[in-house]
């Protein structure tokens, strides 16, 4: 404990726990039933990739802390006994990329083998799977590396005479250079003529963290920026489209007749599709019927939620019904202050990213006020901020629906969530949390700046070559805002009317 300072090891050692103890929660509450007592191996690679994944996020916070820990020491030597962020960075990095390329592809395929084969069958045809993917992306990498794997610096040639030391100096805007014949020495009033540029390589490991960022922000992009609207609206109009009372007990029998014979239709096709994968014959309209399968079951699910819903049983029926109207009550509420912030990080980036030069610090300053109130609540409310983003990033995935070109994106259902669905969404959320580290770090760089996080996302990524401009010209920025502003104009058009079961599976009316 003598290098580092006490009291951010105990609060990163207190902050952890809680993390891992909340992602273990997550995880019992939201798994399937058919997944308990098994599938252990799936469910520790869950834990630890949310893990990671939120702890990644919040130590953006804590490298501002950990800068801020020694701003105001007495003594000499106090920035050395604060924590190692550099060195945690790095670790975290490897960590998450090893999850997202070798360990969650591996356990999804052995999670989804047949599992009418032994454990060792599942585990080799597994390993087989993940080596196939991890050669055909090496060969890629390798590849690209070899022919873009630079960065290309934009760099000012300037110079100065030199002269005896005097005994004044006369510096001014037309002389900024020591003698009269010198050559241009400021940067500001060199011409274009003096700028050259610098090309470097970069180290493979580098590279591959960039392009991994890259693929993130493209993702990012996307589902953050769908998120950070859908997130605040989709819970307020969950509240409208509330149901304002519970149904008779004669149109329950009804709905429920109707359902159960649906859920009978449903397994039959299952276990027809059960059948011909036993015979072997997986082609493309078995998968295409897979899927079809699928997505009406997640529609009969929610079916029997909303019955559910409507008809509260049991002695605590009343109890039940006086909980669900509390929870839209609860998601009107958090939907009204998630909408406050989704409204303020859109036009702080309009403002401080997009704006050159930036209007104003605006949420940096806010951050740096409160940081002046008392001497953490400004890096509370920093990863508030950071931590919303990712949620707006899941928020994203799960509101564009079953299927994103190639991708099929897995629902995550309260008590009702496999786990090859648990691990696709935990390897997104570690794919994406680079790039929302990256984002946070840009977007608050006057309030983060001289921090681990920023010496890492500093030039080099912004320099490379062949991808340099979509930092350039905002290109990620400018799509976070387009669709954010797009999926605000399609709730306030579509959001408040009652959603309609899809497919053949539907409540009657």
């Amino acid at each position: 404990m003598g290098d580092f300072n006490l009291a951010l090891v105990i609060v990163a050692i207190v902050v952890c726990v809680i993390v891992f103890l909340f992602n273990i929660y997550l995880l019992v509450n939201y798994q399937h039933p058919d997944d308990k007592n098994q599938a252990y191996f799936p469910k520790f690679v869950v834990v630890f990739g949310l893990f990671i994944a939120t702890i990644s996020i919040l130590m953006l916070p804590a490298d501002v802390a950990n800068r801020q820990a020694c701003s105001r020491a007495i003594y000499n030597g106090a920035c050395n006994l604060t924590l190692p962020m550099k060195d945690l960075w790095i670790a975290v990095y490897i960590i998450d990329a090893v999850l997202v390329f070798f360990i969650i592809p591996f356990a999804m395929f052995y999670y989804e083998g047949d599992q009418d084969k032994s454990i060792v069958k599942r585990m080799k045809s597994a390993v087989l799977w993940v080596i196939t993917t991890a050669i055909v992306c090496g060969l890629v990498l390798g590849i690209l590396y070899g022919l873009v794997g630079k960065v290309d610096f934009t760099v000012r040639h300037l110079s100065s005479n030199t002269t005896t030391f005097p005994s004044t100096w006369e510096f001014s805007s037309n002389q900024p250079c020591i003698g009269s014949n010198a050559r241009e020495c400021s940067a500001y009033l060199a011409n274009a003529s003096s700028e050259k540029t610098w090309t470097m390589s970069v180290t493979f490991p580098e590279y591959v963290v960039a392009l991994a960022t890259i693929v993130g922000s493209v993702l990012f992009a996307i589902f953050g920026g769908v998120g950070i609207a859908c997130l605040p609206l989709g819970l307020i109009f969950s509240f409208i489209r509330r149901p304002k009372a519970v149904i008779t007990r004669s149109q329950y029998i009804k709905e429920a007749t109707e359902l159960g014979k649906k859920a009978r239709e449903l397994k039959k096709a299952a276990d027809v599709l059960h059948q011909e994968e036993r015979s072997g014959s997986k082609g493309r309209k078995w998968r295409k019927n897979v899927k079809a399968v699928e997505k009406e079951l997640l529609q009969l699910e929610e079916d029997v939620k909303l019955l559910e819903e409507v008809y509260p049983q049991g002695e605590k029926a009343e109890t039940s019904w006086a909980l669900t109207v509390l929870g839209y009550l609860a998601k009107l509420v958090l939907g009204i202050l998630g909408l406050i912030v989704s409204v303020a990080w859109v036009a702080h980036i309009i403002i401080y990213l997009l704006v050159d030069p930036p209007l104003s610090p605006f949420l940096n300053e806010v951050f740096i006020k409160l940081d002046n109130i008392w001497g953490l609540l400004g890096t509370v409310a920093f990863a508030f901020f950071c931590f919303y983003l990712l949620l707006a990033v899941i928020a994203g995935a799960m509101m564009l629906g079953l299927r994103l070109v190639f991708i099929t994106i897995h629902p995550m259902k309260w008590g009702a969530t496999l786990m090859n669905s648990f691990l696709f969404n935990v390897g997104l959320i570690l794919l994406c949390s680079i790039s929302v580290i990256q984002f946070c770090a840009t977007a608050f760089g006057y309030y983060a700046q001289a921090t681990a996080a920023q010496e890492i996302f500093g030039h080099t990524l912004q320099s490379l070559r062949g991808i340099k401009y979509l930092y350039k010209y905002n290109v990620f920025q400018i799509a976070f805002v387009v669709l954010a502003g797009l999926t605000f104009v399609y709730y306030a058009a579509f959001g408040w009317r009652r959603k309609k079961p899809s497919g053949r599976f539907q409540l009657s009316s």
